[in-house]
């Protein structure tokens, strides 16, 4: 009788977790990915989470979207658990928040170091980043960020590979909807000086191959990789180039001025595009994005495509209507973010600051505001008048220990008579280190105000500005005797 054999065991799919899914590199790549990897897509929409169905059991693309706010470190480590390698592709995210209070850089900065730290403890065995392309000289405000963003996600221990790109080219790609829209709807251009910067545009088809392909190549060795197209070239030749394929006539006047507050604006009257879209992404044009060289490609026999090649495809697929501009998130929701970059004295943490601001805020408010701190740790905010005679507890901030270590301490918005009783989340507010050390955020999530909204935008949120503002003098003149 012949002997019977075994099937052969199928190898392991490899489970791939996607941040920045919904967003235009994010669907490209799930569609790619998706055949030969179990996609784990996270999004902050519960509607588009909820109407997903997990096929993880199915035979052929196994997508399964979870629910994913970046700005909980809590939900970033569910999020992720039971992943491989995890793709980092969130570019200067608002949170949805009725008020969000601080700077892009510094809410990029949050939310990456929560992706690093999670990944870490999920046991994740890769970051895969996608930045941009960093130049020699000084950097704008955008790529600044871009640049921190890795060594943020590089900081906890995770491996990771910087992917460095400059404009990428599709259909639904915020600066090529831009430039489409530019060219569409102006029989006359005035064309400012960045308008003549040079650059290497590359196709959406070849940054996603190459994603691909380092997904699946776990011998490449950590570090940070330029992707750029076949060709150099500037952003008015890519609008003549644009103009031609869609048959229209365009004039188009160089001029040898870079103003960037008089091209955000007009940008933003054609195109329709955010401030905070647009904001970065002028700043940005002044530099040159041409990569070091092309070894991503080289490894994996990528040809990148030419910039006409990429914007015929991506004008092709737009069937004659005008690309998407995504607009900025209007929500109903009444939550408030605030995030705040403070100096760290050097050789103190998070634990330090938190307990120094407390007793800062006393001497800062006196006599008309104490602060109490509970043996749990936890702090109560109270507003008194005539000593005791008149007594408001104002804020209770409840200190969460589990989640809580000297570098970060976590404290959720409990009660108080401006915290509003019948929100829906529980507000959070934290002092996290961040940069290895040298600066902390001092954060508030998910808050729900009690007070009328036009009240609070216009009392109780302009004061913690103030005091954040005056407790971030208060340590630079810390850091600054420390020195000494």
């Amino acid at each position: 009788m012949p002997l019977s054999t075994k099937p052969a065991t199928p190898p392991r799919r490899l489970c791939v977790a996607i941040a920045g899914a919904s967003g235009f590199v994010g669907r490209a790549l799930i569609a790619m990915l998706s055949p030969d990897c179990d996609i784990v897509a996270l999004s902050r929409d519960p509607v588009r989470v909820n109407r997903s169905e997990p096929t993880k059991n199915t035979p052929g693309p196994s997508i399964t979207w979870r629910r994913c706010d970046l700005f909980s470190a809590l939900e970033t480590e569910n999020a992720l658990a039971g992943c491989d390698v995890a793709i980092y592709l969130v570019h200067s995210m608002l949170p949805s928040a009725r008020l969000t209070q601080g700077k892009f850089e510094d809410l990029d900065l949050m939310i990456a170091d929560n992706f690093g730290r999670a990944a870490k403890a999920c046991g994740i065995g890769r970051i895969i980043y996608l930045g941009g392309i960093i130049p020699a000289d000084e950097l704008s405000r955008h790529l600044a960020s871009r640049l921190e963003v890795q060594e943020v996600l590089a900081e906890h221990g995770v491996p990771l590979i910087a992917l460095r790109a400059g404009l990428v080219i599709g259909r639904n790609g915020s600066s090529f909807d831009i430039m489409y829209k530019l060219v569409r709807r102006l029989p006359l251009m005035v064309c400012p000086k960045w308008t003549m910067t040079r650059s290497a545009p590359v196709s959406i088809d070849d940054v996603v191959a190459a994603i691909g392909k380092v997904v699946n190549d776990p011998d490449l060795p950590p570090g940070d990789y330029d992707l750029g197209g076949s060709e150099t070239t500037t952003y008015l030749t890519m609008m003549k180039a644009m103009a031609l394929m869609m048959g229209v006539r365009r004039l188009m006047i160089p001029v040898f001025l870079f103003s960037p507050k008089l091209s955000r604006l007009w940008v933003r009257l054609v195109t329709g595009a955010s401030k905070e879209l647009v904001g970065p992404l002028v700043e940005s044009l002044r530099h040159e994005m041409i990569p070091r060289d092309q070894y991503i490609f080289d490894r994996y026999g990528i040809s990148p495509a030419s910039f006409r090649d990429a914007i015929a495809k991506a004008i092709s697929g737009s069937s004659g209507a005008s690309p998407r501009v995504v607009p900025k998130v209007v929500t109903s929701d009444t939550t408030v973010c605030s995030v705040q970059r403070l100096p760290l004295p050097a050789g103190r943490s998070a634990d330090w600051a938190a307990s120094r601001y407390a007793h800062w805020l006393i001497r800062f408010f006196w006599p008309f505001i104490v602060v109490e701190r509970t043996l749990d740790g936890s702090l109560i905010f109270k507003f008194r008048l005539f000593f005791k005679v008149t007594e408001i507890s104002l804020l209770h901030l409840t200190y969460a220990a589990k989640r809580s270590s000297p570098q970060r301490q976590l404290f959720f918005i409990t009660g108080g008579v401006l915290t509003d009783k019948k929100a829906k989340k529980v507000g959070r507010f934290e002092f996290r280190e961040v940069l290895r050390g040298t600066s902390f955020n001092a954060a508030i999530f998910d808050y729900s105000p009690a007070l009328p909204w036009w009240i609070y935008k216009n009392t109780q949120a302009l004061l913690h500005l103030f005091v954040m503002h005056s407790y971030r003098h208060y340590l630079t003149r810390i850091a600054g005797r420390s020195e000494k």
